[in-house]
């Protein structure tokens, strides 16, 4: 009898299994939190702003499942930048997913008290920053992880607080009658209507989608991943814009104005309450606080363990951020470290302006995946057609133009954040002589941290 061979994963999902698993990731309510910010940075253009940002990001998805099936065992932006085009701008790309970790525990612990306050006005704004920093850092602590099954079961109970809003809402119009030209303005208001302001609201709303990359990690696992990585990728995108599309649409209509809110940063749950009295906005409500207590849980464990990879590839001291609790195995410094940013952060930013440096770095890092998927199947000979020279060309270019329209407050501390890594960088590698620095995460918690939902 031969040997026996090395055990191997198996190939079992199916492209349904990867969209669900997407949307997971995502979340239903994803358009929710910002749709305030959104509304008021595009004058009331929300729905325009979410399907632009789709179109934007179908491209890039296409891009992300293109380099699946190159690098099948990455499925990182940092990863495929530094394989199909150089480890210099792969670096670039790790160094703004870096912030991007960072940021997601900080925006999610603004979020949750505000969330808070609809319920308690009274709670002072940097007491519930704290709260939830150290509420994120007690159930790191412990070892509390979220199983796959709990976030599915999440998942399905935004799904149905969804349609509970969307059924409130139909209900609410049926009554108020809307007219044909109150029906169109979410799309186009002439009195407020300026493609700056609405691909200015483009660039925040692309936060409702991201985190459709993680469905590239599981391309190990896939049935035909040549084929299934990229459908579900793009499948994903659809179907969340779609819905998410519904959610702003029905919103707009609702409350009949993008001004007007007592805060612009729970405006969707006011607009709940508008809908379908105090139950529908409770529900709301306290569905947004769980799932982003979730997500801020998550994103959190995921920094410390990006920390923990580059601690333990010396790219960081290792004796602080390699070190790891021995009885619950959790790089307990670095979850400490990441709720002492994530309270600091939470007192400096607004929910706004962290949204937006997080995205800072989610656009850097798609248009490199652009990049890369045009270098490898154009530049390279890989597999030369016109559609892989149009298209990765067309998401670079929509994401650049996305990124330039970020405010310049965001794009200036972005600017310093790069600033800071290419000096570290320079030094780490003796003027980028030697080994380039990894921000590989590891494997086992790759999925960790997931964006705010």
């Amino acid at each position: 009898m031969s040997e026996a061979a090395a055990p191997q994963l198996r190939r079992t999902l199916t492209l349904w299994d990867l969209v669900f698993y997407g949307m997971v990731l995502i979340q239903p309510t994803a358009p929710m939190g910002i749709y305030g910010v959104v509304s008021q940075r595009a004058q009331g253009h929300v729905v325009l702003t979410i399907l632009i940002g789709m179109a934007a990001m179908l491209l890039t998805a296409r891009s992300y499942g293109r380099m699946a099936r190159v690098y099948p065992s990455a499925g990182s932006a940092y990863a495929y930048v530094s394989k199909g085009i150089h480890p210099a701008l792969g670096y670039v790309t790790g160094w703004s997913m870096v912030m991007d970790y960072i940021l997601n525990p900080t925006i999610c612990a603004i979020l949750c008290t505000k969330l808070t306050m609809v319920y308690a006005p009274w709670l002072w704004r940097p007491a519930g920053i704290l709260l939830f920093a150290i509420l994120f850092t007690a159930l790191n602590l412990r070892g509390i992880k979220a199983s796959a099954r709990t976030n599915e079961v999440i998942c399905i109970g935004l799904g149905v607080v969804v349609l509970i809003f969307l059924g409130a809402a139909v209900r609410h119009l049926l009554g108020a009658s809307p007219s044909a030209a109150e029906l169109t303005r979410p799309f186009y208001d002439p009195a407020t209507f300026s493609w700056g302001l609405v691909l200015g609201g483009t660039s925040v709303a692309c936060l409702t989608y991201i985190g459709f990359d993680g469905i590239s990690t599981l391309s190990e696992e896939v049935e035909n991943p040549r084929r299934n990585i990229m459908l579900a990728t793009m499948l994903t995108c659809l179907l969340i814009g779609v819905l998410a599309a519904l959610q702003v649409y029905a919103a707009q209509l609702v409350w009949g104005s993008w001004t007007g809110f007592p805060d612009v940063d729970t405006a969707f749950v006011q607009v709940a309450g508008k809908a379908g009295g105090p139950a529908v906005l409770g529900i709301v409500n306290v569905a947004l606080l769980i799932a982003t207590i979730g997500s801020g849980t998550g994103a959190h464990l995921g920094a410390a363990r990006l920390l923990y990879g580059m601690g333990r590839s010396q790219a960081l001291p290792p004796r602080f951020f390699g070190a790891v609790d021995p009885r619950t195995r959790i790089p307990r410094n670095n979850v400490l470290f990441v709720g002492g940013l994530a309270f600091l952060g939470g007192l400096l930013l607004t929910f706004e302006l962290g949204a937006e440096l997080l995205n800072f770095g989610a656009f850097i890092a798609f248009m490199g995946v652009n990049l890369a998927t045009f270098a490898h199947y154009w530049a390279k000979r890989h597999e030369r057609n016109l559609a892989n020279f149009v298209l990765p060309l067309a998401g670079f270019a929509v994401c650049l133009g996305l990124w330039l329209y970020l405010s310049p407050l965001a794009k200036w501390a972005g600017a310093a954040w790069l600033l800071v890594g290419i000096v570290y960088g320079a030094i780490k590698t003796r003027g980028f002589t030697g080994d380039l620095v990894s921000f590989d995460a590891p494997p086992e918690e790759s999925q960790a941290a997931r964006p705010l939902k």
